[in-house]
């Protein structure tokens, strides 16, 4: 029997994945992975989360463990949102989560205990090819597909991977929690900071990096209030900007580093939109040789739809140019490139 281990969340997700391979005579155990725990004076559903894994476990009658992976989670995935914040930069917590964590420390602490795959509820699909090459695809309901989130795995980590659910679309997923009678079967998606769970982001950023107010102007130059710190927000952010008053929604269109100003307009506005982006360097997901120029499809978000570019290879960068403009292009958010559902290589965006 080969043996997997399954990292158990309270999501439904992850509940079915394991119900699914133990169907399948899987010698499966489940472990959960303590990775953030908030402070005493504030609520932190951590505990809660762990109760309900245990419980999903004990119904599903397979072995269940907790793993402590605090110290690596603050240094790798907090340190590196503080970090980027710092520099200006916005970054992507849940693609460093799942590099440096889940297939990484997860993963060889897995390998180390004589597990054969580690398995998880992800929306993406793992192919094996004829030339044993591990391919990453979109899921099959593009609406949840998460193969962005996992733009920076390599074959090895591709190689040791299972997502159970791969060819079930969400409402079948639920269909079987349902039918299966998972202890959490009802229990609603998140999406929140991976594993930081509900926060006010602001706040969270606060214990590392002091307020700092200071000007929020319009492309008129006129002063609409003030910000906490331009580190803070991103392009194309509405959210926790308090301005009131205005007859559309505002939108930050820009930040000025030197002068702590951010300037925002409606989202219409030009400053928001441009046509291509540069990336320093791609990480490709296995041994490619393609020919530059190269006809593609990006996404520079989540759920974003793919979006139709040409890739050119510079000398010290790769410059993207895209078919239609794009909205709000943020540095420290990934680039990640598809050939039609295949997703082969990713970049940060400069």
């Amino acid at each position: 029997m080969k043996k997997i281990l399954v990292w158990l969340s309270w999501w439904v997700d992850s509940a079915v994945s394991a119900y699914l391979l133990k169907k399948q005579w899987y010698d499966v155990t489940a472990w959960f992975m303590i990775n953030y725990m908030a402070p005493e004076w504030e609520y932190c559903p951590t505990k809660d989360d762990i109760e309900v894994a245990k419980e999903v476990a004990e119904f599903l009658d397979i072995p269940f463990f907790t793993f402590d992976y605090r110290d690596t989670y603050t240094e790798k995935v907090l340190g590196y949102m503080y970090d980027w914040y710092k520099k200006w930069i916005t970054p992507n917590p849940d693609i460093m989560c799942n590099s440096e964590v889940k297939f990484k420390v997860f993963l060889e602490e897995a390998l180390e205990h004589g597990f054969d795959w580690v398995a998880m509820g992800h929306y993406a699909r793992i192919h094996k090819d004829n030339n044993w090459i591990f391919h990453l695809k979109k899921w099959v309901d593009n609406n949840k597909d998460q193969s962005y989130f996992l733009a920076w795995l390599n074959q090895f980590q591709l190689s040791k991977a299972l997502f159970p659910i791969w060819e079930l679309k969400k409402p079948r997923v639920r269909e079987i929690a349902l039918e299966a009678w998972l202890p959490n079967a009802k229990r609603k998606d998140s999406q929140w900071i991976c594993f930081v769970w509900k926060v006010d982001l602001t706040k969270f950023l606060e214990k590392k990096i002091a307020p700092k107010p200071w000007l929020v102007k319009d492309t008129s130059w006129k002063v609409l209030g003030e910000h906490k710190w331009v580190f803070y927000y991103t392009i194309g952010q509405r959210k926790w900007l308090d301005i009131w008053g205005q007859s559309e929604p505002i939108f930050i269109v820009k930040k000025d580093i030197e002068k702590n100003e951010i300037i925002v307009w409606t989202s219409s506005d030009l400053q928001l939109y441009d046509d291509k982006l540069f990336v320093s360097e791609f990480h490709f997901l296995w041994k490619i040789n393609f020919d530059f120029p190269l006809e593609a499809k990006c996404k520079i978000r989540y759920r974003q739809a793919d979006q139709e570019c040409i890739i050119y290879k510079e000398k010290n960068k790769y410059r993207v140019e895209f078919k239609e403009k794009q909205r709000a292009i943020a540095s420290g958010q990934i680039c990640a490139v598809y050939l039609d559902d295949d997703l082969v290589m990713s970049g940060v965006i400069n």
